[in-house]
């Protein structure tokens, strides 16, 4: 299980998974990318948005995630669609598999950041699909966090 630092460069934030999924675990995972890859991450060329993952013979796939062409790349930018392996403990992954087969759990990536060596990783949340009237809690809850801080702000001017 990991908690991004502050200190960490991020690259994509998926904000619709808290929305849409109830996050139960996450986990850091790392990623598979050729060297242009990184580069146009670098230049912050990632999309997170309408990704999941995936678990296919003991594997980890992250579908969507999109990374545009390196800029100054030519031929050996790839595919910016392509599914990308994601690097995880096999103990990890069997777990993940088990929690997947129970109905309504999936793997989500929730963030793409840099660590302090300078590797992409993955923050993969293992979610449960909210339902209709989750999410109207979920906005309603925000709204009251809103006019709470609101309320205290003027209340200190």
């Amino acid at each position: 299980m990991s908690q991004q630092p502050d200190q960490y460069k991020r690259i994509a934030k998926n904000r619709r998974a808290s929305f849409d999924y109830s996050i139960e675990e996450t986990f850091e995972a790392g990623i598979e990318l050729t060297g242009t890859e990184v580069r146009s991450l670098r230049e912050g060329g990632g999309q997170l948005t309408d990704t999941f993952a995936l678990i296919r013979q003991g594997e980890v796939w992250l579908h969507g995630l999109h990374i545009k062409p390196y800029s100054h790349g030519n031929r050996a930018n790839g595919d910016p669609d392509r599914r990308r392996r994601l690097l995880l403990h096999k103990k990890q992954i069997r777990y993940l598999g088990e929690k997947t087969q129970q109905a309504g759990m999936t793997l989500v990536p929730l963030s793409l950041y840099f660590n302090a060596v300078g590797r992409v990783k993955v923050d993969l949340g293992l979610a449960r699909g909210k339902k209709t009237y989750d999410k109207r809690a979920t906005m309603a809850e925000r709204d009251l966090r809103r006019e709470v801080e609101r309320a205290l702000k003027d209340r200190s001017r």
